[in-house]
């Protein structure tokens, strides 16, 4: 199936982010995959520019990043349909690799100490996706979840023909000249 290129590959939705270093990691992924990240305020730390410059994220000014104040701007401004919608949390009964993952998704991920907001959780209880983990763990790092739910949806696209990679392994200008359909 092919799709006109209109927007970044998928949207990486971090709500209320506390630690710098796992969303430095995030948006790295983000540049390396053609994905935009929207951050959800308050923020635990600082994106202004000095503060990138002196973090050494040289890829920062390459990252399609969009700042929105709370939930309700986010949904204003940025949030999809909800079935072009995946949350991901450990309370899920369903699986990522279950989900039907298009490009254009936004996958929306909780702050690194509470998760999402059970009332998150609550309205779109069937969007819920998780990551399989062993017995009696309780989470993955931020950053880890993030880079391994992308890298699904791209095994996805692969599979499905709408993301592709040359002969060394990267991902072709199918992907990085922006597919799928969303904000």
């Amino acid at each position: 199936m092919h799709h006109q290129p209109t927007g970044p590959l998928f949207h990486i939705v971090l709500h209320e982010p506390e630690i710098p270093n796992n969303t430095g990691n995030i948006g790295r992924t983000c540049v390396a995959t053609g994905c935009a990240l929207h951050l959800i305020h308050p923020l635990g730390f600082d994106t202004s520019e000095k503060a990138c410059r002196r973090a050494g994220l040289d890829y920062w000014p390459r990252l399609d990043v969009r700042h929105h104040d709370d939930w309700a701007a986010y949904e204003r401004d940025g949030s999809p349909a909800p079935d072009r919608m995946w949350l991901l949390s450990t309370k899920a009964q369903r699986l990522v690799f279950d989900a039907a993952i298009r490009p254009g998704d936004h996958f929306v991920f909780g702050k690194e100490t509470a998760g999402l907001p059970p009332g998150l959780l609550d309205r779109y209880r069937e969007r819920m996706v998780a990551l399989p983990m062993a017995a009696g763990e309780r989470s993955l790092n931020l950053a880890t979840a993030v880079c391994a739910v992308v890298y699904e949806g791209v095994r996805r696209g692969l599979a499905e023909g709408w993301v592709g990679v040359d002969a060394n392994g990267k991902l072709t200008d199918r992907v990085n000249t922006r597919f799928g359909a969303g904000n």
